[in-house]
């Protein structure tokens, strides 16, 4: 009988056997099964499933024959019929096993659900499943045919010129040839088997493979240390926060108590002078009403009409009544408040200073040397001093294009990238300068706002000139305290999203400062108009 047509029978008596033994209420194969007395099986849960539904009628029938039982029947499983189950299980289990899935190869001669196929014939140039396979073995006439393992493309292995297998490499050339190639069109070449080159590459891949293997472990190592240097930074970082949480809560705490006893030393103060002022106000009033009383008196004696009585009552009457010595009091409490208030005011600004000076201290490690990026530079700016000067000029430059080049805008970049924690210096001199830092992604070309530092959401600028200074994000301006000095300190924190510019000569002068958020990598530029040098300044 044909191959094919044993295959047929077999996936015939395969669905045959599945049916004969499924049960005919959940159409799948037997589960635990049962028999009832008229000869039909089925799974003990979907027969009972069928019965419990009966219950109200007293009589219990075969879901097939319909054969009716009275009283219900106690079930029992065939454990014979469950041997021959579990044995046609893992036949088909067996059997999924050798049919073809996502990745396999598939055998070419099945027909319908395909098997996975073994072994690959050059010489047919199709793939064979393990019955169909041997042909190859058991028929002299494919006694000289090339097997080979299971493959995809077998097209690609035959030479399209001579259709023979391709077995040798071309080392000159670096290609796969057949035998008759290698005696024509690549006589002479470099050539050995696939074969041998296969064993040398796969020497070679080893050595590679020890290669990665070895920056992997070197990876893995620094991985280690960087993960060291995080928990060091975090240990150090919160012992920072614990002792100056422990240090602020100490100095809140002394305040507090200065605070009550300078309130307490007013209170004082006040008391003893609001006392002074109110024996001075009872005594003030008794001598008013004595006064008056010798008003009152002296109006009644310019009445009287006995010239005797008033001539004699009168020197009487014009003694002061001894009030005239009263104490004065000069109340001079706004001298001694104000003094307090002034001395507060001082600490105040002295406390403020030192946290300015201490926290914002620029570390000899945050200077970084920045160098300025002949790709960016307008053609009317000259570089020189090894790219760290830069100088406007009447005459425009023969520099090549570069689609990074500003073409209107008198501007450079820097090439270096501002990450982490960076500072640098600049010195100008003449008429203005724009000191800047910029997102990579600004504009080039046109003269438009989206191009000029400061103009624009991706850059920000500090704008210099003899007489003022001020700052411009997004082109809105912010005027500051000027003029600036002719050396600007810039300092740049990115992941903490601060700005700063600094006047620097003796000392360093805070200018301006920003907080925002920094989405990408900034870098340092510089604008400038008619002649007006500037220098990135080498670390002091």
């Amino acid at each position: 009988m044909p191959k094919i047509a044993v295959c047929k029978c077999r996936k015939m008596e395969e669905a045959c056997d599945q049916k004969q033994f499924s049960c005919a209420v959940c159409l799948d194969l037997l589960s635990v099964p049962v028999t009832l007395h008229c000869g039909h099986s089925y799974c003990k849960v979907c027969i009972n499933g069928c019965w419990d539904q009966e219950d109200v009628k007293g009589f219990y029938s075969c879901p097939q024959c319909r054969e009716t039982f009275t009283p219900r029947p106690v079930l029992r499983r065939n454990n014979m019929l469950a041997e021959v189950v579990e044995k046609l299980k893992k036949t088909e289990l067996q059997a999924d096993h050798c049919y073809a899935g996502p990745g396999d190869v598939e055998c070419d001669f099945c027909t319908g659900r395909k098997r996975k196929a073994i072994n690959s014939c050059l010489v047919c140039q199709a793939s064979y499943c393990k019955d169909h396979l041997k042909p190859h073995y058991q028929s002299p006439a494919f006694k000289k045919h090339k097997l080979v393992e299971a493959c995809a493309e077998l097209q690609e292995k035959i030479c399209s010129e001579h259709d023979k297998l391709m077995e040798i490499y071309c080392r000159t050339d670096q290609s796969f040839i057949c035998y008759l190639c290698m005696m024509e069109k690549h006589k002479g070449h470099d050539t050995v088997s696939i074969k041998t080159e296969r064993t040398e590459k796969q020497n070679e891949v080893k050595e590679e493979q020890m290669k990665f293997q070895q920056r992997i472990q070197e990876k893995q190592k620094k991985v280690q240390e960087l993960k060291q240097t995080v928990d060091i930074i975090k240990i150090g970082s919160q012992a920072a926060v614990d002792s100056s949480e422990r240090i602020f809560t100490e100095l809140i705490s002394s305040m507090e108590k200065k605070r009550s006893e300078v309130t307490e030393l007013i209170r004082v103060q006040e008391k003893a002078d609001l006392s002074r002022a109110e024996r001075l106000l009872n005594q003030l009033e008794q001598e008013i009403a004595v006064l008056k009383r010798r008003v009152t008196e002296l109006e009644k004696l310019s009445h009287t009409h006995d010239d005797i009585h008033f001539l004699q009552s009168f020197p009487s009457l014009c003694v002061s009544p001894g009030c005239d010595d009263s104490p004065s009091f000069t109340l001079n409490q706004h001298v001694s408040f104000d003094g307090v208030r002034e001395s507060l005011l001082d600490l105040k600004k002295q406390v403020e200073q030192i946290c300015e000076e201490k926290y914002n201290k620029i570390q000899p490690q945050d200077f970084c040397y920045l160098t300025l990026d002949p790709n960016t530079v307008h053609l009317q700016l000259i570089l020189s001093e090894k790219n760290r000067v830069v100088t406007w000029s009447k005459t425009k430059q023969r520099y090549s294009d570069h689609p990074e080049r500003f073409d209107s805008w008198t501007q450079v970049l820097c090439k270096e990238s501002v990450c982490g924690r960076c500072y640098w210096e600049v010195e100008w001199s003449g008429v203005d300068v724009d000191i800047s830092v910029s997102y990579k992604e600004i504009s080039r070309k046109g003269q438009g706002y989206e191009c000029g530092f400061g103009r624009n959401s991706r850059s920000w600028s500090l704008e210099c000139s003899s007489s003022s200074v001020f700052f411009c994000h997004n082109n809105n301006e912010t005027v500051l305290r000027g003029p600036a000095s002719s050396r600007i300190g810039v300092y740049v924190d990115h992941s903490a999203g601060t700005l700063s510019f600094y006047s620097v000569s003796d000392t360093m002068s805070l200018l301006h400062r920003v907080h925002t958020t920094f989405t990408q990598p900034l870098y340092a530029g510089l604008r400038m108009c008619y002649n007006s040098p500037v220098r990135l300044c080498d670390p002091k």
